[in-house]
């Protein structure tokens, strides 16, 4: 996203002050509105190391596992479900709603059994040098799509991140953010500015799966968000 110009600078000649040697000089004032305001970054991509045919086959051995129909039937028609891989602590026995839905407040977040088969998506987290709250895959059957939505406060700016890596997916889906398509393909990791309108139709004719995972932004995520900005 572009930055607005800058819209004045104000100099008053008028106004005057002295120097440290006693000579008068002009004071310049800038006006609020000259100052470039900040856009919040839409999305993008994240430099990482992933074996896509690895972690397809992963995903494809968790196809028989408990799936379950995302929580907000409101946000989207067709199919949409998750498998939750990694919850808040006093989920890890619960049903796999709260595993995969279920948000209080805390800081302890815990893989849950199904991950010992999952070495490549391990690897992947590994990678990531920020805590790590909620991770899960996500899956938007064929002819399905998200509806236009807002996750309010979910982005750096609120100080969290939503991250995806496509595992599955084909040219007939489209990830937009603000009505731009996000340029994600298979075995790409990407930031994506939630607290924005986003919406997202599967045209195809085969299942899309992400995974999707929740991080505290820190320093270090900060910086890669940035750099990979220019992907906009």
């Amino acid at each position: 996203m572009e930055n607005p110009v800058a819209s004045s600078i104000v100099i008053n000649p008028a106004v005057e002050a002295p120097s440290s040697d006693g000579v008068l000089i002009n004071e310049v004032s800038i006006s609020a509105a000259s100052i470039p305001a900040i856009s919040p970054v839409s999305f993008a991509q994240i430099p990482c190391e992933i074996q896509l045919a690895i972690l397809q086959a992963e995903v494809e051995s968790l196809l028989a596992n408990p799936w379950v129909d995302h929580v907000n039937k409101q946000d989207y028609s067709g199919g949409w479900d998750v498998l939750p891989l990694r919850c808040q602590r006093q989920y890890l026995d619960a049903h796999p709603i709260l595993q995969g839905f279920s948000i209080a407040d805390g800081a302890d977040w815990e893989n849950l059994p199904v991950m010992a088969q999952c070495p490549e998506i391990q690897h992947l987290f590994n990678q990531l040098q920020c805590p790590i709250k909620a991770a899960r895959l996500m899956r938007l059957k064929a002819g399905a799509e998200i509806k236009p939505h807002r996750d309010h406060e979910l982005s750096i700016e609120f100080g969290e991140a939503r991250l995806h890596v496509p595992i599955h997916t084909s040219d007939a889906v489209s990830f937009l953010v603000e009505q731009k398509l996000i340029p994600m393909r298979a075995g790409e990791l990407w930031y994506f500015n939630a607290d924005q309108i986003h919406e997202v139709y599967n045209h195809g004719s085969e299942d899309r799966i992400n995974l999707v995972i929740d991080c505290v932004v820190n320093d270090w995520l900060r910086s890669k968000i940035s750099s990979g900005a220019a992907h906009e």
